[in-house]
């Protein structure tokens, strides 16, 4: 789980990436939770707000309020 400040510090497509994988890894513990007993029940909250994070950032990036790293460009403007 990145941190807010550490999300910022890196490029749009490797924020993308991270977010690729933690929706990965959301749908895999809601998937086990329906199937059988979460080993850690609290790890699946993590998981949801991490995704969340790391939406906002990638909509602030977007909108222009707060840039990533550089190097970035926004996928909506080009």
């Amino acid at each position: 789980m990145a941190k807010t400040k550490e999300l910022r510090e890196k490029t749009r497509a490797e924020v993308e990436q991270q977010l690729k994988q933690e929706a990965e890894a959301l749908f895999n513990l809601k998937l086990r939770r329906h199937t059988q007993q979460i080993p850690n029940p609290i790890q699946l909250r993590q998981t949801r707000r991490s995704v969340a994070r790391i939406k906002t950032v990638l909509r602030e990036d977007i909108l222009g309020t707060r840039k990533l790293a550089a190097g970035a460009k926004p996928a909506g403007k080009e």
